[in-house]
């Protein structure tokens, strides 16, 4: 007697057990991650600081610096690298691959804050940092773009409309949005002006901050009610810029329109992406879909294609949005190979089985 006969005088229990093993091959394979490359998380944080207008080697010796001597004392870090740029640093520390990466956080964040008072007193915001997997790709690229609204509402739409809901789907970590074009208003103060009037520019400075406030005004108390006092010292555009005071000379406001220009613009206008195609080049706000550690990247890229067409629908007619490169395709292209193989050994195998079985 050998194995084979055990199957073939048994033919029942041998179509019950090949049942069973073919209904666990099937749930295996709807559960079964799908993925271009294996998962490795590897426990690494990103820190990022800014100071607007500070050159590389200023934000390399007052921010990465001091920054780097207090990560340092950090327990489990394997690697720590900087770079800097005008007026951003990122430092990105990976710890060894045992150390949890909640603790590392809570690390992190205890060197941040003691570096705080040995760090400019100019920086707009602490110094932030995100857990970052040099292992993860983004799955999806995505553009923006309009022949006729100005970049920062594009950023505006992407960063207020879209990001945050491709961000709700499920399997989806993060969306990055780059070439960021964020609304400012751009001061160009003139020398030979301010020189003309005597007017320096810690006073330009002053009266910006002076009369571009957002601050409590106070409160009116009644016998019966209480009301809360507002004031719009916000200034939103340019033009309400212009008639800004800065100074008295000879008993005459000196207007910051008499010294500079003032331009709606963008915070940084060095900063900027495009969207290549067939016809050309043109500006663009794109987007990076990031997925979650073991999600199937078929299935999260078909819910976003299916979310799009909703999205171009709350957005101007005026303003396109576009995928820009979609990594599931290699995926998918790979899959259809793993059905047809399969497929195929099925075939085979019953072929055989009715070659020499005859049943």
């Amino acid at each position: 007697m050998n194995a084979s006969e055990i199957f073939i005088r048994r033919p029942i229990a041998t179509s019950l057990l090949m049942v069973g093993i073919a209904m666990f091959g099937i749930i295996a394979y709807r559960v079964l991650p799908v993925s271009d490359l294996p998962n490795v998380d590897f426990p690494t944080l990103n820190i990022s600081a800014q100071l607007p207008g500070a050159d590389p080697g200023t934000m390399g010796s007052s921010v990465a610096t001091p920054l780097e001597r207090q990560f340092t004392t950090i327990a489990g870090l394997d690697e720590m690298s900087s770079s800097s740029s005008v007026g951003s640093t990122n430092v990105t520390l990976q710890f060894d691959l045992n150390r949890a990466m909640d603790s590392a956080a809570v690390d992190v964040q205890t060197a941040i804050a003691a570096a705080m008072p040995l760090l400019p007193a100019g920086m707009p915001a602490p110094p932030s940092f995100r857990k970052f997997n040099p292992a993860d790709q983004p799955i999806m690229f995505l553009g923006l773009t309009s022949d006729t609204m100005p970049m920062y509402v594009v950023d505006d739409y992407a960063e207020t409309l879209i990001a945050p809901r491709i961000s709700m789907v499920n399997g989806v970590s993060q969306v990055q949005v780059q070439g960021a074009q964020k609304y400012a208003v751009r001061v160009q103060v003139d020398p030979e002006r301010l020189h003309a009037e005597g007017i320096g520019l810690n006073e330009v400075s002053q009266a910006l901050q002076n009369w571009n406030t957002n601050i409590p005004t106070g409160q009116l108390f009644g016998p019966d009610r209480t009301y809360n006092l507002s004031v719009g010292g916000q200034l939103p555009d340019a033009e309400r810029f212009k008639p800004i005071v800065v100074a008295y000379r000879n008993g005459a406001p000196v207007r910051l329109s008499q010294v500079a220009t003032i331009l709606d613009n963008v915070e940084d206008n060095k900063n900027g992406s495009w969207l290549y195609t067939k016809s050309g080049g043109k500006r663009a706000i794109n987007l990076q879909v990031m997925r979650q550690p073991g999600s199937n990247t078929i299935e999260v890229t078909n819910a976003i294609r299916r979310l799009l067409p909703t999205l171009q629908a709350q957005l101007p007619p005026s303003v396109h949005l576009a995928i820009r490169l979609d990594r599931s395709r290699n995926i998918r292209e790979a899959f259809k190979d793993i059905q047809w193989t399969m497929l195929g050994t099925l075939v085979l195998v019953v072929g055989v089985i009715y070659v020499f079985l005859h049943n």
